[in-house]
Protein backbone atom coordinates (compact mmCIF):
# COMPACT_ATOMS: atom_id res chain seq x y z
CA UNK A 1 0.00 0.00 0.00
CA UNK A 2 2.51 2.50 -1.08
CA UNK A 3 0.39 5.33 -1.25
CA UNK A 4 -1.23 4.28 1.74
CA UNK A 5 1.34 3.09 4.35
CA UNK A 6 5.10 2.80 4.67
CA UNK A 7 -1.06 -17.67 -3.38
CA UNK A 8 -3.42 -19.66 -3.32
CA UNK A 9 -6.79 -20.47 -2.07
CA UNK A 10 -5.09 -23.34 -0.15
CA UNK A 11 -1.99 -21.10 1.30
CA UNK A 12 -4.84 -18.55 2.83
CA UNK A 13 -6.89 -21.44 4.53
CA UNK A 14 -3.60 -23.67 5.76
CA UNK A 15 -1.86 -19.65 7.36
CA UNK A 16 -5.40 -19.33 8.70
CA UNK A 17 -5.96 -22.22 10.43
CA UNK A 18 -1.99 -21.92 11.89
CA UNK A 19 -3.18 -18.61 12.97
CA UNK A 20 -6.18 -19.69 14.55
CA UNK A 21 -4.42 -22.31 16.28
CA UNK A 22 -2.45 -20.43 17.92
CA UNK A 23 -4.26 -18.01 19.03
CA UNK A 24 -7.05 -20.29 20.10
CA UNK A 25 -5.18 -23.08 21.36
CA UNK A 26 -4.44 -24.42 24.60
CA UNK A 27 -1.67 -22.01 25.94
CA UNK A 28 -4.42 -19.03 25.10
CA UNK A 29 -6.72 -20.85 27.40
CA UNK A 30 -4.76 -20.73 30.59
CA UNK A 31 -4.03 -16.96 30.20
CA UNK A 32 -6.76 -14.57 31.91
CA UNK A 33 -9.63 -12.73 29.61
CA UNK A 34 -8.18 -8.68 29.64
CA UNK A 35 -10.47 -6.55 30.70
CA UNK A 36 -13.83 -5.36 28.74
CA UNK A 37 -12.77 -1.73 27.40
CA UNK A 38 -14.81 1.53 28.37
CA UNK A 39 -17.98 2.49 26.97
CA UNK A 40 -17.15 5.15 24.43
CA UNK A 41 -18.27 6.92 21.16
CA UNK A 42 -17.57 5.91 18.08
CA UNK A 43 -16.69 7.62 14.82
CA UNK A 44 -19.63 8.64 12.44
CA UNK A 45 -19.37 8.95 8.66
CA UNK A 46 -21.03 11.02 6.71
CA UNK A 47 -20.65 11.52 2.78
CA UNK A 48 -19.79 8.70 0.41
CA UNK A 49 -16.04 8.62 -0.17
CA UNK A 50 -14.04 6.97 -3.61
CA UNK A 51 -12.49 3.48 -3.26
CA UNK A 52 -9.21 3.30 -3.46
CA UNK A 53 -7.63 1.24 -6.66
CA UNK A 54 -6.34 -1.24 -4.76
CA UNK A 55 -9.71 -2.16 -3.02
CA UNK A 56 -11.57 -2.62 -5.96
CA UNK A 57 -8.46 -4.62 -7.28
CA UNK A 58 -8.72 -6.46 -4.05
CA UNK A 59 -12.94 -6.76 -3.95
CA UNK A 60 -12.90 -8.11 -7.63
CA UNK A 61 -10.48 -11.29 -6.29
CA UNK A 62 -11.79 -11.68 -3.01
CA UNK A 63 -15.45 -10.98 -3.67
CA UNK A 64 -16.69 -13.01 -0.16
CA UNK A 65 -14.26 -10.30 1.54
CA UNK A 66 -16.06 -7.45 -0.02
CA UNK A 67 -19.57 -8.41 0.60
CA UNK A 68 -21.86 -6.30 2.89
CA UNK A 69 -24.40 -8.54 4.42
CA UNK A 70 -26.59 -5.63 6.04
CA UNK A 71 -28.58 -8.94 8.25
CA UNK A 72 -25.79 -8.89 10.23
CA UNK A 73 -25.43 -6.89 13.25
CA UNK A 74 -23.92 -3.81 12.91
CA UNK A 75 -22.21 -3.84 15.50
CA UNK A 76 -20.18 -6.53 17.51
CA UNK A 77 -21.52 -7.25 21.14
CA UNK A 78 -18.40 -7.46 23.28
CA UNK A 79 -18.12 -10.59 25.93
CA UNK A 80 -15.32 -11.52 27.76
CA UNK A 81 -14.97 -14.64 25.29
CA UNK A 82 -15.15 -12.29 22.21
CA UNK A 83 -13.07 -9.70 23.73
CA UNK A 84 -10.18 -12.44 24.67
CA UNK A 85 -10.50 -13.67 20.65
CA UNK A 86 -10.06 -10.40 19.17
CA UNK A 87 -7.01 -9.39 21.61
CA UNK A 88 -5.29 -13.11 20.65
CA UNK A 89 -6.28 -13.12 16.98
CA UNK A 90 -4.67 -8.98 16.83
CA UNK A 91 -1.49 -10.19 18.45
CA UNK A 92 -0.75 -13.60 16.55
CA UNK A 93 -1.53 -11.79 13.00
CA UNK A 94 1.29 -8.96 14.00
CA UNK A 95 3.82 -11.42 15.39
CA UNK A 96 3.43 -13.94 12.43
CA UNK A 97 3.25 -12.14 9.38
CA UNK A 98 6.33 -9.79 8.11
CA UNK A 99 5.92 -6.11 7.30
CA UNK A 100 7.02 -5.62 3.54
CA UNK A 101 5.78 -2.71 1.08
CA UNK A 102 4.42 -4.47 -2.12
CA UNK A 103 6.83 -2.34 -3.97
CA UNK A 104 9.60 -4.51 -1.75
CA UNK A 105 7.59 -7.25 -1.67
CA UNK A 106 5.30 -8.20 -5.14
CA UNK A 107 7.33 -4.86 -6.87
CA UNK A 108 3.96 -3.26 -7.37
CA UNK A 109 3.40 -0.25 -5.31
CA UNK A 110 0.01 -1.14 -4.48
CA UNK A 111 -1.98 -4.51 -4.05
CA UNK A 112 -4.35 -5.46 -1.27
CA UNK A 113 -4.61 -9.49 -0.19
CA UNK A 114 -4.65 -12.06 2.91
CA UNK A 115 -0.96 -11.98 3.16
CA UNK A 116 -1.16 -15.65 1.76
CA UNK A 117 2.46 -15.81 2.01
CA UNK A 118 3.20 -14.72 5.41
CA UNK A 119 4.20 -11.39 4.10
CA UNK A 120 1.97 -7.83 4.07
CA UNK A 121 1.49 -4.18 3.84
CA UNK A 122 -0.41 -2.93 6.69
CA UNK A 123 -3.97 -3.33 4.59
CA UNK A 124 -2.96 -7.21 4.51
CA UNK A 125 -2.27 -7.61 8.37
CA UNK A 126 -5.94 -5.97 8.83
CA UNK A 127 -7.77 -7.73 6.08
CA UNK A 128 -6.73 -11.02 7.37
CA UNK A 129 -7.27 -10.49 10.86
CA UNK A 130 -10.69 -9.73 9.72
CA UNK A 131 -10.79 -12.71 7.34
CA UNK A 132 -9.99 -14.69 10.64
CA UNK A 133 -12.46 -13.04 13.27
CA UNK A 134 -15.31 -13.43 10.73
CA UNK A 135 -14.21 -17.34 10.61
CA UNK A 136 -14.63 -17.10 14.08
CA UNK A 137 -18.53 -16.00 14.19
CA UNK A 138 -17.75 -12.43 14.36
CA UNK A 139 -19.82 -9.92 11.74
CA UNK A 140 -17.53 -8.78 9.06
CA UNK A 141 -20.56 -6.05 8.65
CA UNK A 142 -19.02 -4.60 12.12
CA UNK A 143 -15.49 -4.89 10.95
CA UNK A 144 -14.27 -2.14 8.57
CA UNK A 145 -11.50 -1.24 6.75
CA UNK A 146 -9.96 2.39 7.45
CA UNK A 147 -7.71 4.29 6.27
CA UNK A 148 -5.99 6.75 8.52
CA UNK A 149 -3.26 9.40 8.20
CA UNK A 150 -0.37 8.01 11.36
CA UNK A 151 1.51 9.69 13.66
CA UNK A 152 4.57 10.53 10.91
CA UNK A 153 1.66 12.22 8.86
CA UNK A 154 1.47 9.42 6.16
CA UNK A 155 -1.16 7.49 5.10
CA UNK A 156 -2.09 4.05 7.11
CA UNK A 157 -4.84 1.27 7.20
CA UNK A 158 -6.19 0.45 9.81
CA UNK A 159 -9.20 -2.15 11.06
CA UNK A 160 -12.08 -0.56 13.26
CA UNK A 161 -14.19 -2.63 15.12
CA UNK A 162 -17.54 -1.04 15.50
CA UNK A 163 -18.70 -2.42 18.52
CA UNK A 164 -21.20 -1.68 21.56
CA UNK A 165 -18.05 -0.11 23.22
CA UNK A 166 -17.48 1.93 20.78
CA UNK A 167 -14.57 1.94 17.86
CA UNK A 168 -11.73 0.11 18.81
CA UNK A 169 -8.78 0.16 16.38
CA UNK A 170 -6.74 -3.34 15.77
CA UNK A 171 -3.16 -2.14 13.74
CA UNK A 172 0.07 -3.92 12.75
CA UNK A 173 1.95 -1.16 14.40
CA UNK A 174 0.67 -2.32 17.92
CA UNK A 175 -0.62 -5.35 19.51
CA UNK A 176 -2.90 -2.62 22.15
CA UNK A 177 -6.47 -2.88 20.82
CA UNK A 178 -7.11 1.11 20.95
CA UNK A 179 -10.86 3.14 21.18
CA UNK A 180 -10.28 5.58 17.80
CA UNK A 181 -9.83 8.80 19.78
CA UNK A 182 -7.03 7.37 21.37
CA UNK A 183 -4.74 6.33 18.68
CA UNK A 184 -3.33 10.06 17.23
CA UNK A 185 -4.29 8.90 13.74
CA UNK A 186 -6.28 11.30 11.48
CA UNK A 187 -9.24 9.60 10.54
CA UNK A 188 -10.53 10.02 6.28
CA UNK A 189 -12.57 7.12 5.35
CA UNK A 190 -13.25 3.41 5.91
CA UNK A 191 -15.86 0.43 3.84
CA UNK A 192 -19.76 1.34 4.36
CA UNK A 193 -21.67 -0.95 6.70
CA UNK A 194 -24.82 -0.77 3.84
CA UNK A 195 -22.67 -1.66 0.35
CA UNK A 196 -19.46 -2.33 -0.82
CA UNK A 197 -18.56 1.06 -0.88
CA UNK A 198 -16.37 3.45 1.35
CA UNK A 199 -17.91 6.41 3.39
CA UNK A 200 -15.66 9.85 4.79
CA UNK A 201 -14.85 10.11 8.21
CA UNK A 202 -14.52 13.92 7.79
CA UNK A 203 -10.66 13.77 8.06
CA UNK A 204 -11.25 13.34 12.13
CA UNK A 205 -8.38 14.29 14.25
CA UNK A 206 -7.89 11.98 17.36
CA UNK A 207 -5.76 13.77 20.64
CA UNK A 208 -2.00 12.93 20.09
CA UNK A 209 -0.72 10.39 21.64
CA UNK A 210 2.69 8.63 22.03
CA UNK A 211 0.97 4.86 22.10
CA UNK A 212 1.73 3.84 18.71
CA UNK A 213 5.04 5.19 18.31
Amino acid sequence: MAAICSGSVLKVVGFALGVLCSAFGPAQAVESPPPLPAIEAGVSPSSAAKPLAAWVGFCQSYVAECTVDRSEPARIMLTPATWAQIVAVNKNINKTVKAMTDQDHLGTPDRWDLAEDGIGDCEDFQLLKRHLLAAAGLPRRAMRATVVIDEKGEGHAVLTLITDRGDLILDNKTNQILPWHRTGYVFVKRESQAAPAWVSLGDVTSPPTTANR
